[in-house]
């Protein structure tokens, strides 16, 4: 045999050895060696804020040590922050707190949107469902969400809504409910979730689709008056709180989060991550503050099981945007 040909032989040897030992997945197996930033696209002190920071208080001792940053950046309903880690690379160190406007909506809100959605993320892991309830400041006559809806019908343009900004979930869920109950309220923006139940709490706006996290003490105190819930079943912290469905017949939105990475990510660290944050999420520390302080359904498993939800999702809400005829640009 040619000299040549068994030294090609040697070489091609050698790399498959090189490939296929478990020292060549050492750069996954050793994420992170420096700290990791989560990218909220959404101001601090809300419930996706909160959610965050519950992630980042486990997520030290499966990380070698590594702590997770979390980084607000609000504006242009989440697809700024969407925007930015759609341009990092896919090492793990840039993730993105995923959520129904940036990563299901947004590409049927704005024609010139700079990212795909569908295509500029890496899922990693579905992380909790927050229960969302249709709030009403308590000088409104008003005790169910039928009666609203009925005033509503016989004076167009009168009411309003407050929102977390144009194309967040909090705009989003009150303009479909427009659209399914037939009414014309007004959406008032404002640039965090914080300043929109301040804004109700004030008396500034008439309603406002919050959490139930944010809004259990105020409702406790008699400061708002829940009057619907958002998801079809009844939330169990507000057994008195009958489910949308039943003043708008079939209505029902689950409140998503989840993480996501920049496209391009190498499948052996995507796992890597996913089991991480996995293992977060079975904290009892972190798993009872999602789910009893913050009211909400720790989700967790697989990519894919996320992967799934989101192409669900996204074909979901642009069909539900077109025909509420909400539009940003």
């Amino acid at each position: 045999m040619p000299m040549i040909v068994r030294s090609l032989q040697f070489l091609i040897a050698i790399a498959l050895l090189v490939i296929t030992t478990p020292g060549f997945a050492q750069p996954a197996a050793k994420w992170p060696d420096r700290p990791v930033k989560l990218i909220v696209p959404v101001g601090a002190g809300g419930a996706a804020d909160t959610l965050a920071r519950n992630l980042s208080n486990g997520f030290q001792q499966f990380a070698n040590g590594q702590p997770l940053v979390v980084e607000n950046r609000p504006g242009a309903g989440g697809t700024l922050a969407a925007a930015q880690v759609a341009l990092e690379k896919p090492d793990g160190y840039v993730l993105l707190l995923a959520e129904i406007g940036a990563n299901a909506a947004a590409h049927a809100l704005q024609s010139k949107l700079s990212y795909d959605p569908e295509r500029a993320f890496t899922p990693i892991i579905h992380v909790a469902n927050l229960p969302t309830v249709v709030l009403m400041r308590p000088t409104l006559p008003y005790k169910t969400l039928g009666d609203l809806i009925a005033a509503a019908k016989q004076q167009p343009g009168k009411f309003n809504y407050a929102s977390a900004g144009i194309g967040n979930w909090t705009h989003l869920f009150m303009a479909y409910l427009n659209s399914r109950a037939g009414v014309e309220m007004v959406n008032v923006p404002y640039r965090s979730g914080a300043e929109m139940t301040t804004s109700l709490l004030r008396g500034d706006t008439d309603v406002a689709a919050v959490t139930v996290s944010t809004s259990m003490p105020f409702i406790k105190e008699g400061k708002v008056r829940a009057v619907a819930g958002f998801p079809a079943k009844q939330i169990p912290e507000l057994a008195d709180t009958p489910p949308a469905t039943q003043s708008i017949p079939g209505f029902s939105i689950d409140l998503w989060h989840g993480i996501v990475a920049p496209a391009g990510m190498d499948p052996a660290l995507v796992s890597r991550i996913n089991t991480i944050f996995n293992k977060v999420l079975e904290v009892p520390a972190v798993s009872a503050a999602i789910s009893q302080s913050q009211a909400a359904a720790v989700v967790g498993g697989s990519a894919k099981q996320f992967d799934d939800l989101l192409k669900v999702e996204q074909k979901r809400w642009p069909e539900l945007i077109k025909s509420a005829g909400i539009k940003l640009d």
